[in-house]
């Protein structure tokens, strides 16, 4: 019988691939980024700067470096890399997400047979509670999961180039910490907004809101999208928010979105990732299985949410692609010309 050998590595690289997301979340939670970035080049400092054993950094060191999260060696001396940059705390930091990935959605994965098997939240089997509640009574896990979103929103940059907010009122259902909303009211300065979400959200949001853009420009309002969004908006915002909810709740959110909308000329726009089953890419179907671990929900197929929207009362008048294989489509109000 003769070998596969390229097989045998393909399997092998990815049965291991939870080792090396456990060595990341290691580095990051010892601080290891952080360290090199100040100097600490070596085995023995950085022992001592994290508490940790010297053999253990140094084997910890050894992997880092053959994975591209650092450069040099024991010998040479440790050096950061891109990978290292971008995981050193600060505000654009993916530290929170390392952490949040390697500790509570680590605990969910592993109960991914009976998520898998019954399709439902393998958080709650870990945690005994759903995902959204936990929240609710972890306060800092609470504050790491939105810095986790705002550091992983690559694409709001690009959201602007793909739709003109010029002089418009725009709304933002569930708009979390604000990023999104900043971002759109900086490229469009006679433009207002309003972000919508739960009380748990919105003091950060308000706050982050007001030393942004400014307080004359921004209204921050407490609320459930599920029962009512904020009427007359000339754009609402619906970014990354539906994935954890069933069909009948999102069609009921659309069609909030579409009674509060200012008139003809006003649209929906959704930003999210959208799963393909023929020819699939891995990251929107690996998101989508990530979503039935945490929260058991999913991610739709843009075909889907083109239904759900003609059920609302909308129709997709375009769609733009943006970075992160992220899309946005934009929605309009149905009128009788085109029932």
């Amino acid at each position: 019988m003769t070998v596969d050998v390229q097989a045998t590595r393909d399997v092998v690289d990815i049965i291991t691939g939870g080792w090396r997301a456990q060595a990341l979340y290691t580095a990051v939670r010892l601080g290891l980024p952080d360290h090199v970035a100040a100097g600490c080049d070596n085995d023995v400092e950085l022992a001592k700067a994290t508490g940790a054993s010297e053999g253990g950094v140094h084997r910890l060191m050894r992997l880092l470096v053959a994975m591209g999260v650092f450069t040099g060696s024991a010998a040479t001396g440790y050096r950061g890399t891109r990978v290292s940059a971008a995981l050193v705390d600060g505000p654009q930091s993916l530290r929170d997400m390392c952490l949040l990935y390697g500790e509570e959605f680590h605990s969910a994965w592993n109960h991914a047979p009976h998520a898998i098997s019954t399709e439902s939240s393998g958080f709650e089997v870990a945690y005994d509670q759903p995902f959204y509640a936990y929240l609710a009574e972890a306060p800092a896990t609470a504050r790491r999961f939105q810095r986790t979103m705002n550091a992983a929103s690559m694409f709001f940059h690009r959201v602007p180039a793909v739709f003109d907010f010029e002089g418009k009122k725009v709304v933002d259902v569930g708009g979390g910490g604000g990023q999104l909303l900043a971002t759109v009211l900086r490229a469009a300065p006679d433009a207002t907004g309003t972000l919508l979400d739960r009380e748990h959200m919105t003091a950060k949001a308000r706050e982050y809101l007001h030393a942004e853009v400014g307080a004359k420009r921004v209204e921050v309002v407490d609320g459930d999208m599920f029962t009512g969004v904020p009427k007359g908006g000339d754009v609402y915002i619906l970014c990354r928010v539906l994935a954890g909810h069933g069909d009948e709740d999102v069609v009921r959110v659309f069609e909030h979105c579409r009674r509060a909308m200012a008139g003809a000329s006003s649209r929906l726009l959704i930003l999210d990732r959208f799963v393909e089953d023929e020819n699939p890419t891995v990251l929107p179907a690996l998101w989508d299985l990530h979503l039935l671990m945490t929260t058991g929900g999913e991610h739709r197929t843009a075909d889907r949410v083109t239904r759900l929207l003609e059920r609302a009362g909308l129709f997709v008048e375009r769609t733009a692609d943006l970075p992160m294989e992220t899309t946005a489509l934009v929605a309009a109000p149905r009128t009788p010309q085109r029932a």
